[in-house]
């Protein structure tokens, strides 16, 4: 099975926040999942404003040794649009969802605007 990470589920892994971060933590030992550029360039500010640049940058440099992070292509853009004009998210949560789409893969996310029902995109709730 193929999972995209988004940034809610990778900021719960950093943060150890239970059932999230032990979910994270099991796959990353035994498989290497997807994530966006725009969802780890989230994860980047967030650590950025909570502790520091240096602190953000050398935990993005840590997480691309165990995540494929992918940058998007003109596809994967416009997808992205069109799942941000279809359903109420954010614009960096519509690449989280292109991408699992494009990956035929699982999204992994806590995040209420991606936990859709009959979404085109196959989701995993890691709050529960």
């Amino acid at each position: 099975m193929t999972v995209v990470l988004d940034s809610w589920a990778v900021l719960r892994y950093l943060e150890d926040s239970a059932p999230a971060a032990a979910r994270v933590t099991k796959l990353l030992d035994g498989a290497t999942p997807l994530m966006s550029w725009i969802n780890l360039g989230e994860v980047h500010y967030v650590l950025r404003r909570l502790y520091s640049d240096e602190a953000a940058t050398e935990t993005v440099r840590d997480l691309r040794d165990v995540i494929d992070v992918r940058l998007p292509d003109e596809r994967l853009i416009i997808e992205a649009a069109r799942l941000k004009a279809d359903f109420p998210m954010a614009y960096a949560d519509a690449f989280a969802a292109a991408l699992a789409i494009s990956a035929d893969a699982t999204l992994w996310t806590g995040d209420p605007e991606l936990l859709v029902s009959g979404a085109p995109w196959r989701w995993r709730d890691l709050r529960r």
